[in-house]
């Protein structure tokens, strides 16, 4: 049986997570970015560990035909139906990224936002996204990028374990190539930014954040992943 990775920030505390997502990439570089490499219009998507559906919504504005989120923990299944009820062409199932709830050939998109694919170890997902993409379809994974930005530094110190060289050379091994953007976390008080960043980082090092930085705001690094097939 595929077990899903825990994901204890949206698990947990899915409501400050809300607002996580309300905060993160207001002017939609990532957005514009995966664009210039695909085009939205006319595409069907899947968003593989979509949570609670944020970005359901946004893609069919985007343009996309028809946008299906898979996601394994029941009740952010629950929370992503409740917020495309009524949409026309989208949908939630509930599902893994090792066993994608798709057949083959149906999608021409596919991402994953902070979700699973992290390097070695997500290969079984990998295989899920080409067979389940149509031949030419674009997959994009979106994920921090330790070596740069206020951001970085300070994931790349509450997570020393975490090697950006070793997640380098793994998506080089597997054919992908990355889009290096910054973004922006930007929270409408310093309430909400101290919320996210507590269910962000451990707790010593949250508190450390929060002592060193003032505001609401942060510049964010991150690295988009993408592969054509």
């Amino acid at each position: 049986m595929n077990e899903p990775t825990r994901s204890p920030n949206i698990w947990d505390t899915p409501d400050v997570y809300e607002v996580e997502n309300l905060g993160v990439d207001r002017a939609g570089v990532i957005e514009e970015a995966m664009a210039a490499l695909h085009p939205f219009d006319g595409a069907d998507l899947v968003d593989v560990g979509c949570g609670s559906g944020f970005h359901l919504p946004r893609f069919l504005a985007l343009g996309c035909a028809s946008v299906v989120g898979v996601e394994p923990h029941p009740p952010l299944v629950e929370l992503a139906q409740e917020r495309v009820a009524g949409l026309p062409g989208v949908r939630v199932v509930e599902g893994v990224a090792q066993a994608l709830p798709l057949a083959d050939d149906s999608v021409d998109l596919a991402q994953a936002r902070w979700a699973y694919f992290f390097g070695a170890g997500c290969e079984p997902g990998l295989a899920e996204l080409e067979r389940v993409l149509r031949p030419g379809g674009t997959a994009y994974v979106i994920d921090n990028d330790a070596t740069r930005s206020t951001f970085g530094r300070w994931f790349a110190r509450a997570y020393p374990s975490y090697d950006p060289l070793a997640v380098e050379r793994f998506w080089a091994r597997q054919g992908w190539s990355r889009e290096r953007l910054t973004i922006a976390w930007t929270f409408d008080s310093r309430a909400d930014f101290e919320e996210v960043v507590r269910i962000e980082f451990p707790e010593t090092a949250a508190e450390g954040i929060l002592a060193e930085h003032e505001g609401s705001a942060v510049d964010y690094a991150v690295s988009l992943w993408h592969r054509q097939f």
